[in-house]
């Protein structure tokens, strides 16, 4: 995994880069993980294929394609705000409450989004196979450490470092 550069950022922020890399590292079956704000900006994000889109190899995760600005992160925190909106605005629909968590389960892998207190959005990107009851666990716990410490200084300081990121 490449994760961004943490020189420069608060105790905060480094630690919930630090919190984002451990669950991609920690959790079996994990692709990738982008932490999304309520308006739909990437704050956080583990990009695996970084390396390799930057030295030229596109297509990253054997999928063939070329890679956006930001890899796979780009694309992952589309399909999170996007998947975000729509459970949201069902869930308004049959007034059933505040979403806590989507699953998207496909041929060939699986997304995941969980709510965080402040109206931000956890997004993963899991292998067809991952223990999907371990990945929602963690990314339980990640929601549980970051919801108080995504503070509107921290959201803009993170925001300003991906768009730092090459």
């Amino acid at each position: 995994m490449t994760a961004p550069s943490t020189y420069g950022l608060s105790t905060q922020a480094r630690n919930l880069q630090w919190l984002l890399t451990d669950l991609v590292e920690e959790v079996p079956g994990v692709n990738s993980v982008a932490v999304v704000s309520s308006d739909g900006l990437l704050l956080l994000s583990s990009d695996p294929g970084a390396a390799e889109a930057q030295s030229g190899n596109a297509g990253g995760a054997g999928n063939g394609r070329s890679k956006g600005p930001r890899g796979a992160s780009a694309d992952l925190a589309t399909i999170v705000s996007g998947l975000g909106s729509l459970t949201t605005g069902a869930a308004a629909l049959m007034d059933c409450g505040s979403v806590k968590q989507t699953m998207v389960a496909m041929e060939h892998g699986s997304v995941f989004v969980m709510a965080i207190s402040d109206g931000s959005l956890l997004g993963v990107h899991a292998t067809p196979d991952c223990d999907m009851g371990v990945v929602a666990y963690h990314m339980a716990l990640f929601v549980g450490r970051a919801g108080h410490v995504l503070t509107p200084e921290v959201r803009s300081e993170l925001r300003q470092s991906m768009e730092k990121t090459p």
